[in-house]
């Protein structure tokens, strides 16, 4: 459906025009409906009544069986709307109405009331026709795993990580439907993306269960550290190629020093494996008499050095590359040079390259200001301006780590065979004789259900075909296995379940339970309930989630719902400006950000506490950075070391619940500047259910007469004289007044910047029903005391629609009705909540 027209409904914002709003003209050009007149409507079609009162009363004497100007004829408009197009065209009639286009000044023109009621009348009936075109019936379609959820499969299938594969890196990214990544219409499967599957598996295959025997094999480095750009002239001339050095973290703009690479060893490793690698490092200059502040890092913390891979292939080694999680990590000594040794696992071409993680930002510019500053303590005859740095490494102290010594060993091998041949083929590996069966058992576990008779069929053939081909049995066996990781049954959720069951039977169930909670395929305890039928016993089913709550698999739960639900996976793509918040770069914030919510929801859970410290609590979870960020007295005395602690928030008001947390104040945001308006939507939207209409499109966002307006707030105040714009902003900006007080990246403010006049924060508000609030504290209150059962209701149906991959309709609503009864009985408790929903008719509805 044409959606981007189809939200044009709404909203009051008219910024070019009165605020009288007067009967669209578009009205006049669209309506061509069914062949019969509108009535007056009987007692319980009133609302019907009043809209064809009003086009009655202004619109008909112009537009008439007998007078029809602009061809459009309102005899003719009839409700309900029963087409698309009707849909639309209503659409495009209430954005005209918003806008206050003709009558003429002299026609006789409806009051703003009378207009605002027919906007929202028609709302209404859009929101019926829209929900009616949309519905599945209240059941799950069809949908294929996405890229989160592949990988995951692909990781448990083949029992390791996979992520050094890059598998979907040149996947289409997923489509989102309200932020979520796993529902089925939204998640569209191109020819692009078959031919990505394909060669997926192929390279899978190949790289982990073709790859030829090899013995281990040791590589040692000691000379030839070359490295890039303006680091080479003086590592040639003061090092002489016989040290690699690091100098800033990776995440910086310049990327002058954050990867030292193996020059002689740029081909990498010859097969996938298990590599030791050990480093010969030194931290040099932690105590460096140079002002901290040029570097931008904290110098009681011990220096950290950390392997990422490399592939020369796939871009230039100096910089960021597509595929490069951190495999290991370790402190660095600052005394003298010791070996540190890492186990790691490298991919076929991957080469080891070493980062500097809590190391100097921007390594240019602080270059540059040391020579700028201290230029009077180097000789004369050696110091050069800007970013020379021989002089400095020669005669100065400038923080880096350096590493003089490289050796490389393996791959290590795996005494009882390697984990991928064990997860596909069984403890005994791959057995000719027992080919056949050993793949059956491999396309069931893929498949996460029993296998039919076609399914071996077709596996059966694939694997004679290969045999008659001249395949060995193992490559045979080898290419099977890749079409069944091409199959629709391995790449969709191909319910079983009969259509005309109301339940789902176990081996479903069993999937969607999973999925769920792990986001990877049934374990085998779960596929044995499911095969003796006993998981649809809701005693087993309980047990069953309980028990899958407590593994740490569930974490993958934590982190999909999170990232669905309030949008976490955004948090990145609008970055604020290097300059004005370095520290979100320098310290990684954006991490540290999503792991607070993720360690607190987390708890929430384990703990069975309620729901409502979703919206206040006086307790948080943060690192080094975070209570930096948020001026806690932990910034004190927390280590890099210490990780992530719980801490109390008592005497810490500003912070507190999802709405003080860095993660949701910098999502809501636009990483330059805060609005009400954008974060008041934001709450509306995540926290509270309700998705407010947006303005057109013909209409630029607050532009309004609000000449002389300083803040934010003045502005919004002289656009909301508009009463199309008030009718909406009442709602809206309440919402998001009390957030105020937090910068773009969740930094508590009493003022504005400089670029916008130092105005001084005013985060109060009042709500349409009547409650005020003074500030942070007061509006977290307004939202934890009668906002309890909106916030519950939503989070309620976020749970569902992240279990089903499915969005909760009109015909879902009575049983959310009955879970939100029980939860709030058990003061939202949210894992009592949470199994709730997974043990619900709608989870276990087809």
């Amino acid at each position: 459906m044409q959606t981007s027209l189809c939200r044009l409904v709404v909203v009051c914002l008219s910024w070019f025009h009165p605020p009288v709003v007067r009967c669209g003209w578009l009205l006049l050009l669209t309506l061509s409906f069914a062949p019969h007149v509108i009535q007056a409507g009987e007692p319980d079609d009133e609302p019907r009544a009043v809209i064809g009162t009003f086009l009655r009363t202004y619109c008909l004497d112009c537009h008439n069986d007998d007078d029809a100007e602009a061809k459009r004829n309102f005899q003719s408009y009839q409700l309900p709307l029963n087409t698309q197009q009707q849909l639309i065209d209503t659409d495009e009639i209430i954005a005209q109405l918003t806008l206050g286009q003709m009558p003429p000044e002299d026609a006789e023109l409806p009051t703003d009331d009378q207009s605002l009621q027919i906007i929202d009348l028609l709302r209404a009936e859009i929101a019926a026709a829209r929900e009616r075109f949309d519905s599945t019936g209240g059941r799950t379609v069809l949908r294929r795993l996405s890229n989160r959820e592949y990988e995951n499969t692909i990781a448990s299938l083949f029992g390791r990580r996979v992520d050094t594969l890059g598998l979907t890196a040149d996947f289409p990214s997923d489509n989102t439907s309200e932020h979520f990544d796993n529902i089925g219409d939204a998640l569209v499967t191109s020819g692009f993306l078959l031919d990505q599957y394909f060669q997926a598996a192929d390279r899978l295959v190949e790289t982990r269960l073709a790859k030829p025997g090899m013995e281990p094999k040791d590589w040692h480095f000691t000379e030839n550290f070359q490295q890039y750009e303006e680091l080479a002239g003086a590592h040639r001339n003061f090092f002489k190629l016989k040290f690699l050095a690091i100098y800033e973290q990776p995440n910086t703009d310049t990327r002058q020093g954050g990867y030292a690479h193996i020059q002689d060893f740029l081909e990498g490793v010859p097969v996938s494996g298990n590599y030791e690698i050990k480093v010969h490092a030194q931290a040099m200059h932690r105590d460096t008499h140079y002002d901290p502040k040029i570097f931008r890092i904290d110098f009681s913390e011990p220096f950290q050095i950390a392997v990422v891979p490399g592939d020369a292939s796939k871009g230039h080694i100096h910089y960021p590359q597509a595929i490069e999680p951190i495999l290991a990590s370790a402190v660095v000594p600052d005394d003298e040079p010791q070996w540190l040794s890492f186990q790691v696992w490298l991919e076929a071409g991957q080469t080891p390259r070493f980062i500097f993680p809590n190391g100097p930002y921007e390594s240019r510019a602080s270059v540059i200001a040391v020579n700028k500053r201290y230029k009077d303590e180097f000789d004369p005859k050696t110091y050069r301006a800007g970013v020379s740095r021989a002089h400095i490494l020669r005669e100065g102290a400038l923080p880096h780590i350096k590493i003089g010594e490289v050796k490389v060993r393996g791959p290590l091998p795996e005494p009882n065979g390697s984990a991928e041949e064990i997860a596909v083929f069984g403890p005994q590996g791959f057995q000719a004789d027992q080919a056949i069966k050993q793949l059956n058992r491999f396309a069931s576990r893929a498949f996460r259900r029993p296998l039919n008779d076609a399914d071996q069929k077709r596996i059966e053939t694939l694997y004679q075909k290969r045999l008659q081909e001249g395949a060995s049995p193992r490559q045979s066996a080898l290419d099977t296995v890749k079409l069944i990781l091409c199959s629709p049954s391995f790449l969709y959720f191909s319910e079983i379940t009969d259509e005309k069951q109301e339940r789902l039977n176990a081996f479903d169930l069993a999937s969607r339970l999973s999925y769920a909670l792990w986001s990877a395929p049934p374990d085998e305890q779960l596929m044995g309930k499911a095969q003796s039928g006993e998981l649809v016993k809701p005693g087993v089913l309980k047990a069953e989630i309980q028990r899958m709550l407590k593994e740490r698999r569930s974490e993958e739960f934590v982190v999909g719902f999170l990232e669905s639900w309030l949008n976490l996976r955004e948090i990145g793509n609008q970055p604020p400006p290097r300059k004005s918040a370095w520290q979100y770069y320098s310290k990684n914030l954006p991490q540290s950000m999503k792991q607070e919510l993720r360690l607190f929801f987390a708890d929430l859970l384990n703990e069975n506490g309620s729901s409502m410290r979703l919206l206040d609590a006086d307790y948080t979870f943060v690192d080094k950075y975070l209570a930096e960020l948020y001026e806690l007295p932990e910034k004190d005395s927390l280590r890099l070391a210490d990780g992530f602690q719980r801490v109390s928030l008592e005497k810490s008001r500003q912070r507190g619940g999802v709405l003080g947390m860095a993660g949701v104040l910098t999502v809501s945001a636009n990483g330059v500047e805060t609005s009400p308006v954008t974060r008041g939507v934001w709450v509306s939207e995540n926290l509270l259910g309700m998705t407010p209409p947006t303005p057109p499109d013909d209409v630029p966002s607050i532009e309004a007469n609000v000449s002389g307006a300083k803040t934010i707030r003045e502005k919004l105040a002289l656009h909301s004289t508009d009463k199309t714009c008030f009718s909406c902003h009442r709602k809206i900006d309440p919402l998001g007044y009390g957030l105020e007080s937090f910068d773009p990246i969740g930094r508590w403010r009493t003022t504005y910047p400089k670029a916008q006049g130092n105005a001084k924060i005013d985060p109060s508000g009042k709500f349409p029903s009547g409650e005020s609030y003074t500030d942070f504290v007061g509006f977290k209150n307004v939202m934890s005391e009668s906002r309890q059962e909106l916030f519950a209701r939503n989070l309620i149906e976020k749970l569902l629609t992240y279990s089903t991959g499915r969005h909760m309709e009109r015909v879902d609503q009575f049983a959310i009705d009955d879970l939100l009864k029980k939860a709030k009985a058990d003061d939202y408790a949210l894992r009592t909540m949470l199994v709730d929903v997974l043990t619900s008719e709608i989870f276990l509805s087809p």
